[in-house]
């Protein structure tokens, strides 16, 4: 998505006859039905000016290409500037990151600078805004198929229009590797000419961009999965791009493992939800970490991340020696204190009180995963805690390790990458399914590929469909029919039958890797073998344990299969604390659902074997409303 495009003629007319900054409002409200903050309109205005006064050149096209505000497929990322033309090698693109920053302050951090940031008038930490260029331009290179096919070159800078050279944005550990791939221009005459003269180097044709367009309706290609990454990174090379907070925890969690000691231990807190990137940069800093010579393991709870790493970074599903690098949560009740310099905890509220097949090993994961290491990282979403064995609470991380000594650092991740970026699928989730009231009553057509269809077999011809063309797409569902093939490999699971539909649950011969085993496109998933993994398309089907009525929906507990341990022991619980355990058992369930409705980065698709249901969710859909019969 783009909010505003036109050639540089367009351009400098809307800003200097209609107010560039009413021009962009207006259309920011038409691409996405959100008034745009204060303080975004006053950026717009004044940075907009400036860059007006920029393109006054007679010798930079007139037919130059112009975007404002472009979306960067797949995130919630837009990038402030855009300028598109040719010079006798071909298309070129000029990506340039605006900032009204005036001052700033260094950190030892790399990439990372201190500044008021989105109007506040608080300083935070943040990425330097040549690395935000740069890393913009990495991500289209990355993703967008018109980008890649037409060989576009990509040239980022960074234009910061109040800010008088100081040695602290410029300062010589941001030069080497951001300042120098993606130029600093700063404020005054002379840097307004450095960056005429900028533009004029990479943009000697104009054409009334027709690149910008081309690139905003370009297919954006089978995103690269975190996996795809990780032989190169495990060499040391950071391909997959970290992300302005995806980058700030990453340099945090660097620094506290550097800094950490016996005598100083170190606890860092990740908290970000679906798609914010937390595996992405728990596989970074596995490779760097490694590469610096600490001891560190990834570690989860769920084995399916595990699988999927590890068979993608070594191109087999065999197990061979890079399976050292990854561990289970159940493996540290027995190591020494401090026996590792870094622990890395992927979804890190899966973690169980006991240990081992049977439950009766060990006193505590959380304690005993700190203890175990000098610098422990924990990635956490309070929302995807989906069973009652489940106790990585953030409260209960932080109690744990100001009881073992530790110093505890807080890092939140809010930019999401999942759902084609999409903030509001995200919020309009979480008041749909009851985790928590937001405005996003209703999905808009354009805020992701949703859909509710009226039957299974519907469904998983749809992602069968779209599976075909990468072998990423999957039905899942929530765990309401017994595992009877696990005795009886000829029987059926999740069985439909009004639709006369009938498929095994993925928990055969594929296990963990179910999620891209070549076939189990036709088998059911369940929350245990992608939660922490990512598809294109997800297909999700609602079975009895979440209903609507009148409105409502009501989790349904009792409506779960005997063979899910998700709940196991509820009613027993019943006993002694009803409304509690009744509170508990029905977040898990709109949790699971909620997990399983976010593993798709292009669309979701739902059917409800309930019919009232499926009519609560097509209710809320902007594009259609259907009474209940």
């Amino acid at each position: 998505m783009i909010v505003y495009q036109a050639n540089k003629n367009k351009f400098l007319d809307d800003h200097d006859n209609r107010d560039i900054e009413n021009v962009i409002s207006a259309k920011f409200l038409q691409r996405t039905g959100r008034y745009a903050p204060e303080a975004e309109f006053r950026s717009w205005k004044n940075s907009l000016g400036e860059m007006a006064k920029v393109l006054r050149d007679p010798d930079i096209p007139d037919d130059i290409g112009v975007g404002v505000e472009f979306g960067i497929p797949q995130t919630s990322k837009r990038i402030d500037f855009i300028l598109s033309g040719r010079t006798d090698d071909g298309p070129n693109l000029i990506i340039v990151e605006l900032k009204q920053w005036s001052e700033a302050k260094l950190t030892e951090k790399d990439g990372i600078i201190i500044a008021r940031r989105g109007g506040s008038s608080a300083e935070r930490e943040g990425a330097h805004p040549c690395y935000q260029a740069w890393s913009y331009a990495a991500l289209l290179e990355g993703f967008n198929e018109a980008v890649y096919k037409r060989s576009v070159v990509l040239s980022p800078c960074a234009y910061l229009h109040n800010y008088v050279q100081d040695g602290v944005i410029d300062h010589p550990a941001y030069y080497g590797d951001y300042i120098r791939k993606a130029p600093l221009f700063l404020k005054g005459e002379v840097e307004r000419q450095r960056l005429r003269d900028f533009i004029k180097k990479h943009v000697k044709y104009g054409d009334n961009a027709e690149l910008i367009f081309e690139i905003e309706n370009g297919r954006i290609r089978p995103s690269k999965m975190l996996v795809d990454s990780l032989v190169g990174m495990m060499k040391g090379n950071r391909e997959f791009v970290l992300i302005d907070d995806q980058k700030v925890a990453f340099e945090n969690s660097v620094l506290l493992a550097t800094r950490a000691s016996e005598e100083k231990k170190q606890v860092a807190i990740i908290q970000g939800g679906p798609g914010t990137g937390k595996s992405v940069i728990a596989v970074n800093l596995l490779a760097h970490l490694s590469k610096l010579g600490l001891v560190s393991k990834y570690v989860s709870k769920n084995a399916a991340p595990r699988a999927v790493f590890k068979a993608k970074l070594t191109g087999t599903f065999r197990q061979t020696v890079i399976g050292n690098l990854f561990s289970g949560s159940g493996s540290f009740f027995e190591t020494e204190s401090n026996a590792f310099d870094v622990l890395i905890v992927d979804e890190a509220h899966r973690l169980n009180e006991k240990s081992g097949l049977y439950g009766n090993l060990g006193e505590n994961q959380i304690k005993e995963i700190i203890q175990s290491s000098k610098c422990t990282i924990f990635f956490v979403d309070d929302d995807q805690i989906v069973t009652l064995s489940d106790i990585g609470r953030t409260a209960e991380l932080e109690k744990w390790a100001h009881s073992l000594g530790a110093e505890v650092t807080h890092l939140q991740l809010d930019s999401q990458f999942r759902c084609s970026g999409s903030d509001g699928y995200m919020a309009w989730l979480d008041n749909t399914l009851g985790i928590r009231e937001t405005a996003n009553s209703v999905l808009e057509p354009n805020e992701f590929d949703f859909r509710v269809v009226d039957s299974p077999n519907e469904l998983h011809q749809l992602i069968a469909e779209r599976n075909a063309v990468n072998n990423k797409s999957r039905v899942v569902a929530g765990y309401c029919w017994d595992w009877v093939s696990k005795n009886n490999p000829d029987q059926f699971d999740v069985v439909i039958p009004e639709h006369g539909y009938a498929k095994r649950w993925n928990l055969d011969k594929d296990g963990s890797l179910w999620i891209m085993a070549p076939n189990s496109i036709e088998e059911v998933g369940c929350i245990h073998t992608c939660q922490g993994l990512e598809l294109d398309y997800i297909g999700v089907i609602i079975g009895p344990d979440l209903i609507a009525r009148d409105g409502m929906l009501t989790a349904v507990p009792k409506a779960r299969s005997n063979n899910d341990r998700s709940i196991r022991g509820w009613k027993k619980m019943m006993k002694t604390d009803p409304d509690g355990t009744l509170e508990r058992v029905d977040r898990i369930i709109r949790n699971t659902y909620k997990t399983l409705m976010t593993r798709g980065m292009k669309g979701c698709y739902v059917y409800s074997t309930d019919l009232e249901t499926s009519y609560f969710f097509k209710n809320h859909l902007a594009n259609i409303k259907i009474k209940k019969q």
